[in-house]
C-alpha cells in the first residue's frame, strides 16, 4: 500500500497591513511543497513578537500532528530571535512535525544537518549578543571617563535631599514627607536609606 504524503502547511508572516504574504506562498510553491489553501496560515504580527505569542502561529499549533511538513520562507516566521526560533523548531520537533526553510536551502531543520546550522545561527547570535554587551559597556565607561552622568536624573536637588533627612529626623512619615516634595515614597525612602535618589 503506497504510503500518504506528509501534510505540508505553510506559515507566511508579514509585520506591517501594507505587506502581502503572498509572494511567500508562491516562493514556498516554487520550492516544490504542494500547498492546500486551508494550510496556509498568514498572519500580520510584528516579528518582535515571540513565536507563542502570535495568534496565527498559536492556531497553527494546534493544527500540526506528529509526520506534518511546515514550510517557512525565511528563520525570522519563526521567532524574535535566534533563541525563539530554536525554542519553536524543539516544541514543533517534539511533535514530530518537520520544519523546513527556504532561505536555508529547504534543510529541514528538524534533521541532523538542519540541527547543525541551528547550532551554528544561536552561535552566531551569541556572539553578535556578547559583541553588543561589550559595545554597550566601552560606550559606558567612555561616557563616565567624559564625566557624563548616567542613568535617570535625581528628582530632588541636593538641598532638597538634606531638608529630606531633616524631616525624617524630626519625625515626619515618608509619605507626608513625599507629598510635601512631589515625589514618591520610594523617593524618600531610597534618600533615608542612603542610596542616591
Amino acid at each position: 500500500m503506497p504510503q500518504a504524503s506528509p501534510r505540508v502547511f505553510a506559515y507566511c508572516r508579514v509585520s506591517t497591513a501594507d505587506q502581502t504574504p503572498e509572494n511567500q506562498v508562491q516562493e514556498i510553491s516554487r520550492a516544490g511543497f504542494s500547498l492546500e489553501p486551508r494550510r496556509i496560515i498568514t498572519e500580520c504580527i510584528s516579528g518582535s513578537v515571540q513565536a507563542s505569542q502570535r495568534p496565527g502561529f498559536s492556531k497553527l499549533k494546534d493544527k500540526l500532528e506528529g509526520g506534518d511538513v511546515l514550510v517557512v520562507s525565511k528563520l525570522d516566521r519563526l521567532g524574535r530571535n535566534a533563541m525563539d526560533v530554536r525554542e519553536t523548531v524543539e516544541e514543533l520537533e517534539a511533535l514530530g512535525v518537520r520544519v523546513h526553510c527556504l532561505a536555508l536551502g529547504g534543510v529541514d531543520l528538524t534533521s541532523p544537518a538542519g540541527r547543525m546550522t541551528m547550532q551554528v545561527l544561536n552561535a552566531v547570535a551569541e556572539f553578535e549578543l556578547d559583541l553588543l554587551k561589550e559595545r554597550t559597556q566601552a560606550g559606558l565607561e567612555r561616557a563616565k571617563s567624559e564625566g557624563k552622568t548616567l542613568g535617570r536624573p535625581a528628582s530632588l536637588s541636593d538641598a532638597q535631599r538634606v531638608a529630606v533627612l531633616k524631616h525624617l529626623k524630626d519625625g515626619a512619615s515618608v509619605a507626608g514627607i513625599a507629598k510635601d516634595f512631589n515625589t514618591s515614597r520610594q523617593t524618600i525612602m531610597r534618600i533615608r536609606d542612603g542610596q542616591s535618589a
